[in-house]
């Protein structure tokens, strides 16, 4: 029995790929661990079931043994899986592992006069034919739902007999996956991992009370809201920080200001030995990959992707050459049948020198890919490498990089959620007493997924545990270890306060943004590292900003101030243009904001307007000069606050200025919304709404300048909008 018999052959890649993950949770080792396999194809299911029972199970041949009372039982031929059918009649998966286990108990072996032998370890049990449930009464249905809620007290009692030792992997359609999510929330809280297949829904009679399924079954998961970005950076040894922020976007005195886009800290690979040397020379130049990947031992899918990058004209001819070595290094040991455990290194080493390729920047969908699958079949080969952690690291990052890699965006959720899973089964092969840095790593990497994962679905929890992950790696990485990391962390975690504070305990939240914001800068001097102490002080600003909006508006909009003033220190056009202007875009929106506190004295509110202006002004002027950069902030809102800014010093009646003064305010703040109006003709709220400002801006001139003063800014509006315009004066 095959994948490769299903007959949905468009997803076969994916689904091959979702199965060595789950055959790699489940070939672990680990103890007391919930799986859930999600599949709509009851066809696909009993093959993927069959081949995890035929994989995993007990050698061919054999069959297990039943002890009889008072014979000793000492067969090595007892099960690593076990698969059940749920029992309809008492659905209750905990009853009938118990019961298995009874009439099999482990056997014991090494049993000799000196010593009493052990026994096997218990095996892992695979459930199927839950969504028989559809069929049976309402009351049975709830009663499976009770027993699941049920597991989580079996799993945190020490007396629940065998299962605390043992594995459950749990198949369920879609419908049955929603419903224990609402129903049995703690069941889905101790899960490890979730596993879903594609494949088309088995279909339903009339007559069967079943839930609908989702209108795309053929997803992996419901997506519903996809941020697509693209990762800029290589992937390098040490951690990546947070890119800047801007302000929420929340209303505010009728002001479009804009958020400028987070984007998180790049997941760290592992700095795994490098691809060893072959020993053995290639006689000549010649291309000879076509004559290894032909009748090759590789898998087809890993075969295609290695031709896809050997034939693509970013790789030159040395790597293609290192690449050969390898692939004639696996054939050899394929075909000589030499020990797994030297065909996992074969293929580790394949997977390393590809993700050496990444970090060098050529993190091409096809060099992931090949990472991915070198070190999937680096692991299914030799499952206890000592290198495993550090594969399962790597796997997680490669996957939170197919994420950030086009054309991928649209599935990034499940590209999440995986890396994820690999960061957590490493986590669980590892002791942070002994292995502390990869345990800080890891810990740092699973945060940083946690937060991406925040644009999905579920942002307040996903925030909450990128917090934790990140508290959890400064618990055991010191700054003597690794100060940089140290204040990476810190920054990162600041971050995710600052997020969470979107949601919940706003004041509370920042507070802790802003404390460890202030950690991580004490470890970023200006002298030696100018533009992270940069980005960290627009940070601050932010945070201050934000904070503002909840207490002490005064105090703390001076404070982001002064953040943003000691960040363009270090910002300049110069060194950093885009980041220089993004600054420069909040400094002026915290002015504007300083200027309308009812508690700020009439004679600095023009002063504070005028610095909001030049703000705003530096902005715009960077930003125009750097044609086809990508900017966090939407360049004709700031227009529009520029605008704005001019038109409230104009109208003033403190304004100081004389009357040729306050037109050339009024003429500054027509331009600037007629520049936005022009940008934003595919927003049609934005465009009706500066559409307003620029009728009561005419209005102004007359109310200002008289009629002449109207005159001269009707002779400045383009004549398309003046029929629109006229009715309104």
């Amino acid at each position: 029995m095959s994948l490769n018999n299903t007959p949905h052959s468009h997803d076969f890649p994916r689904n091959r790929q979702v199965y060595k993950r789950l055959k790699l949770a489940l070939s672990l080792g680990l103890r007391r661990q919930i799986f859930v396999a999600v599949c709509d194809d009851l066809n696909l299911r009993n093959q993927v079931a069959g081949l995890l029972h035929s994989n995993l199970a007990y050698p061919v041949g054999q069959v297990l043994h039943q002890s009889l009372e008072g014979e000793e039982a000492s067969t090595p031929a007892y099960p690593r899986l076990v698969t059940l059918r749920l029992n309809l009649s008492d659905p209750n998966p905990i009853t009938q592992i118990n019961q298995w286990l009874i009439k099999y108990p482990p056997p014991v072996v090494g049993i000799s006069q000196d010593t009493p032998g052990r026994p096997l370890p218990i095996p892992s049990f695979q459930i199927v034919g839950v969504e028989q449930l559809t069929r049976q009464p309402v009351a049975t249905q709830r009663l499976f739902l009770q027993n699941l809620r049920l597991i989580e007290k079996h799993l945190s009692n020490p007396r629940s007999n065998y299962f605390i030792e043992s594995n459950l992997l749990l198949w369920l359609p879609r419908p049955w996956l929603y419903a224990i999510k609402q129903s049995a929330p703690l069941f889905w809280c101790c899960r490890t991992g979730v596993f879903v297949f594609a494949g088309e829904p088995t279909p339903t009679t009339k007559k069967q009370a079943t839930p609908e399924p989702l209108s795309d079954s053929r997803g992996l998961l419901d997506v519903n809201t996809i941020e697509q970005s693209i990762l800029e950076e290589s992937v390098l040894e040490e951690s990546v920080f947070a890119e800047d922020f801007d302000f929420p976007n929340r209303p505010s005195v009728n002001r479009g200001h804009q958020e400028e886009k987070l984007t998180s800290p790049t997941p760290e690979l592992l700095s795994t030995a490098t691809p060893q040397e072959e020993t053995t020379i290639l006689e000549s130049e010649e291309d000879h990959t076509p004559s290894l990947l032909d009748e090759s031992h590789i898998s087809k899918e890993l075969r295609e992707l290695l031709l896809a990058t050997i034939n693509s004209s970013s790789q030159d001819a040395q790597q293609n050459q290192q690449t050969e070595k390898i692939l004639q290094e696996i054939e050899e040991l394929h075909s000589q049948q030499e020990s797994v455990e030297k065909l996992g290194v074969a293929y580790q080493n394949l997977g390393n020198l590809y993700r050496l390729r990444i970090e060098e920047g050529q993190s091409t969908l096809e060099n992931i890919m090949v990472a991915i699958l070198a070190y999937q079949e680096a692991i299914t080969h030799d499952e206890n490498s000592p290198h495993i952690p550090d594969i399962l690291n790597d796997l997680g990052t490669l996957y939170w990089m197919l994420y950030r890699t086009p054309p991928n965006s649209e599935e990034g959720q499940t590209y999440i959620e995986q890396g994820i899973e690999f960061y957590q089964l490493a986590l669980k092969m590892i002791s942070p007493q002994t292995q502390p840095e990869i345990y800080v790593r890891l810990q740092n990497n699973l945060g940083t997924a946690y937060g991406d994962l925040a644009s999905f679905y579920n942002p307040e929890e996903n925030w909450q545990k990128a917090i934790t992950a990140y508290q959890e790696a400064l618990s055991y990485g010191t700054e003597e270890m690794q100060p940089e990391k140290y204040a990476a962390s810190h920054n990162n975690l600041g971050t995710a306060y600052w997020h969470l504070a979107q949601y919940n305990q706003p004041v509370v939240h920042l507070t802790k943004a802003i404390a460890s914001y202030n950690i991580s800068l004490e470890y970023y001097s200006a002298q030696e590292e100018p533009l992270k102490h940069g980005m960290i002080q627009n940070n601050i600003g932010t945070a201050y900003w934000n904070l503002a909006q909840y207490e002490n508006p005064a105090e703390n909009l001076q404070l982001a101030i002064d953040a943003y003033n000691e960040a363009l220190k270090y910002r300049t056009p110069a060194n950093v243009p885009v980041a220089c202007s993004s600054t420069q875009n909040n400094l002026g929106t915290a002015y504007w904001h300083l200027a309308n506190l009812n508690q700020t004295p009439q004679e600095e509110r023009q002063n504070y307007l005028e610095l909001s202006i030049t703000a705003y002004e530096e902005a715009l002027a960077l930003a125009h000069s750097l044609h086809g950069a990508s900017f966090s902030f939407d360049i004709f809102v700031t227009h529009n606050n520029l605008a704005l800014a001019h038109h409230q010093l104009a109208t003033s009646q403190y304004f100081k200025g004389d009357k040729q003064t306050r037109s050339l305010h009024l003429e500054a703040a027509l331009e600037n919304h007629l520049q936005a109006l022009n940008g934003l003709s595919q927003q049609p709220e934005a465009y009706q709404t500066t559409f307003a400002y620029l009728v009561k801006t005419i209005r102004s001139f007359h109310n200002e300048l008289g009629i002449q003063g109207q005159n001269l800014a009707l002779s400045k509006v383009p004549s398309h909008l003046l029929p629109e315009i006229l009715p309104k004066l």
